[in-house]
């Protein structure tokens, strides 16, 4: 799967293939906000992978106030103790919002059931319970899209090794993380018994390569909007006059604003 190096998509490529999609993706969510609709997407994958990036590449554009990301931190007590999809339902998009889970319920299936967090019957449950749970999402009328990102061990190791020592990423890596490396195999069996069992007419699953991360992204966010209906909705008119005067200089009486940063 894996694509050598000087296959890869530069930054510049990159940034000139994405801008009109970008606009494809400020029309989906003003259609999203005209209709009413709810798009959901699951962001899962190896770690690595890139779910951050492909995620802020969808949001980055878009209205906060419209597209929230999630991305919840390890169940708390209280939580584990909950229905396992419960905590998951208070997130789920409202109309015309658009929800983008950075990890998902798949957790079971994936990180809890390769590192002994969960017991092999409360997997099975999971992978009994969860094309039930999302029937009933897709059956409301949620637009449910499952991406699962996947890259070869090579890439794995170089990323985790760029986390440990750069420290502007290194708030990425987690013991779990270093752990988890260790357990590839793992993941890709977990991977096939997540897919047999939850791979579906109604919610299926979209393998996404993601060895070259700039062309994963532009893969995913080019099958994503191939898979919603026609979003065209032409922005409300809107005119904006002249100003009947010279433009207004600020003017502050209470408090000044603090120096300018200095450039050498």
């Amino acid at each position: 799967m894996g694509k050598k190096q000087k296959d890869k998509l530069g930054r510049k490529a990159y940034d000139k293939l994405l801008e009109p999609m970008e606009e494809e993706l400020v029309g989906m969510a003003r259609w999203a906000a005209a209709t009413g609709a709810r798009i959901l997407v699951l962001f899962e994958g190896r770690d690595t992978a890139g779910k951050g990036g492909a995620i802020n590449a969808i949001a980055a554009k878009l209205n906060p106030r419209q597209v929230h990301v999630i991305a919840l931190s390890a169940p708390s007590e209280r939580e584990q103790g909950q229905w396992y999809f419960q905590r998951y339902v208070p997130h789920l998009p409202a109309r015309g919002e658009i929800v983008l889970f950075d990890r998902s319920w798949y957790n079971r299936a994936g990180v809890e059931k390769v590192m002994g967090y969960a017991t092999e019957p409360q997997v099975q449950a999971f992978l009994r319970d969860a094309p039930d749970f999302e029937r009933m999402l897709v059956e409301d009328g949620i637009l449910l899209f499952k991406y699962w990102l996947a890259c070869d061990q090579e890439q794995q190791e170089e990323r985790l090794f760029e986390r440990l020592e750069d420290p502007l990423k290194r708030w990425k890596l987690s013991p779990v993380d270093l752990a988890a490396r260790l357990k590839y195999e793992d993941y890709t069996k977990a991977r096939a018994q997540m897919l047999k069992a939850t791979h579906t007419r109604h919610a299926p699953w979209t393998l996404v390569d993601f060895n070259d991360q700039h062309r994963g992204r532009l893969t995913l966010i080019r099958d994503l909007l191939d898979r919603l209906p026609d979003t065209r909705v032409d922005p409300a008119p809107l005119e904006m006059e002249p100003l009947d005067h010279k433009p207004l200089k600020e003017k502050f009486d209470v408090l000044e604003p603090i120096r300018p940063f200095p450039e050498d």
